[in-house]
């Protein structure tokens, strides 16, 4: 503020000067009114540079006076703000010296338990060292009775029981498969041969369809209609989940029953092809699209149990075998199945000098529980079976429907002839299918069980996991030990494990010597 005052009396005595230069010409009357201006111009800035002047010394003042305020009032914070700390330090160390008496008391208390202790456990080294002692006596005693020591006898026995167990138990596994191989393989393989090789059953199983093509995606807003009132009523009508998504020309059909979604797929394909599509039509078409489908299972079931000979099945187990037309079991169709199974079951009872009629009946109602497997709990044998029951099947059949799959024990030839023929019609190449993901882990799951056992050196799973070769270490298993192993890996195998048809376990035991001529 100074330096503006000085500036500003520079500038004016400045203007004095150039004004006064500026009249020096003129008449000496107008010199003394000059004069006087200059005077109270020269009085006028002394008064505005003590103004200023003064001005500035009460800044000063202010700006003294309001950093010395500024200055006591953060002393003030800082003063409380020490004594709050110290306060909250005076509070801790109350604590800590609490936690220290504490911790003092329970020092003194582990230090008694922990003389205790020592009291005890000089007490127990004193028994133990006089049972060892006893021990130790009664240990020599006798060894020296026997003429062996403790380890020896031991490893003597051990030995021996193993060495008898593992021969009586080759002795009796190979003494029992020799007579059970000399009774029934001949019979068995002639049986099977010959039901396989009268019974050429095209393969070819059927898909569920669960996609419908339609000729554009114009049409999926069509199918879903006004605020999805179509889609809504074709579902509540069918039962069935209609999925519209971004696959191109294609909509999804999605139910566990394969009847309700057949029966909606031909609805679905008639309402695109008439392309009247509203709820009034959905239900006309979908009515008529149910009695055809009817018809088609009713047909189905006739023609099965005609195929089979069999005419006095129960209309309602006609219709439910007819329903099977639609139900497929990795891939192989389940209809066509059972009369497979009808057929070699009837064969191989022909063979066995057996009725045929009634191996026919079980093998073409076996299955029966796959129809309605969705809607009632519970295996399918034994569904079935108690379908059959309801609708006047005789026992045997029952029974042979129930049990082959092992729910109850089979006890009859016709129980097992039913179970030989679903294995046999199953496990026949290009019956079914299955993922190459589920096929390896099948043949890891093989190898994995056989390399666990001791003295395993290697395993081979062939023949499309049908045949399972085991080399195993001449110096660690025997001629009978490599009997045992292969019964012991095929019945876990068995235990462990789901396959189709059988697997076959072979143990290679191979010893060689080598010699060099030089």
């Amino acid at each position: 503020m100074e330096v503006a005052i000085i500036v500003g009396v520079v500038c004016l005595a400045l203007g004095i000067g150039v004004t006064y230069a500026l009249l020096a010409g003129k008449s000496t009357s107008k010199l003394k009114l000059a004069d006087q201006q200059v005077e109270n111009a020269r009085g006028e800035a002394e008064r505005i540079t003590s103004e200023a002047n003064r001005q500035a010394e009460n800044a000063k003042k202010e700006a003294v006076l309001e950093a010395k305020e500024q200055i006591l009032q953060l002393k003030q914070n800082s003063e409380a703000e020490e004594k709050k700390r110290k306060g909250e330090l005076q509070t801790l160390e109350n604590r800590i010296m609490q936690r220290e008496e504490s911790l003092d008391h329970r020092n003194d208390a582990l230090d008694r338990r922990e003389h205790q202790l020592s009291s005890l456990q000089g007490q127990l080294d004193r028994r133990k060292s006089d049972l060892d002692e006893l021990v130790a006596k009664q240990t020599s005693e006798l060894e020296r009775i026997a003429g062996l020591t403790k380890d020896d006898a031991h490893d003597e026995l051990i030995s021996r029981v193993r060495a008898e167990s593992v021969r009586d138990e080759a002795q009796i596994l190979r003494e029992s498969e020799q007579n059970v191989r000399a009774q029934a393989d001949k019979t068995a393989r002639e049986i099977i041969s010959t039901a396989i090789q009268r019974c050429a059953a095209d393969q070819a199983g059927e898909i569920t369809v669960t996609s419908v093509h339609i000729p554009s995606d114009d049409l999926k807003g069509r199918i879903i209609g006004r605020e999805g009132r179509n889609i809504r009523t074709f579902e509540q009508v069918s039962g069935v989940s209609l999925v519209i998504d971004d696959t191109p020309e294609t909509v999804i059909l999605s139910s566990f029953d394969p009847v309700r979604r057949e029966t909606a797929r031909v609805a679905l394909e008639n309402l695109i092809a008439d392309g009247r599509i509203h709820p009034a039509r959905i239900e006309e078409l979908y009515k008529k699209a149910e009695d055809l489908v009817n018809e088609r299972v009713r047909e189905a079931g006739e023609q099965a149990a005609f195929d089979a000979g069999i005419h006095d099945l129960h209309p309602e187990l006609v219709r439910t075998l007819g329903a099977l037309r639609y139900r497929t079991s990795f891939g192989q169709n389940v209809l066509q199945h059972s009369i497979q199974v009808s057929a070699l079951c009837g064969i191989m009872a022909s063979e066995l000098g057996l009725d045929e009629a009634p191996a026919k009946r079980a093998g073409l109602l076996h299955d029966l529980g796959k129809a309605i497997d969705h809607e009632v709990e519970g295996p399918h044998a034994v569904i079935g079976a108690d379908l059959a029951r309801r609708y006047g099947e005789r026992p045997e059949i029952v029974h042979a429907i129930e049990a082959h799959h092992a729910d109850v024990d089979p006890d009859t030839v016709l129980d097992v002839l039913v179970q030989a023929a679903d294995a046999i019609s199953a496990a026949r190449p290009g019956a079914r299918r299955e993922s190459a993901e589920n096929y390896i882990k099948r043949l890891e799951k093989l190898e994995e069980i056989s390399n666990a056992h001791e003295g395993v050196e290697r395993t081979y799973a062939m023949q499309a996991g049908r045949e399972l070769h085991v080399m195993v270490e001449p110096e660690k298993i025997s001629d009978a030990e490599a009997t045992v192993l292969a019964h012991d890996i095929a019945k876990q195998i068995e235990d462990e494990m789901e396959y189709p048809g059988q697997v076959r376990v072979v143990v290679i035991r191979e010893s060689r010597a080598l010699g060099i001529a030089k």
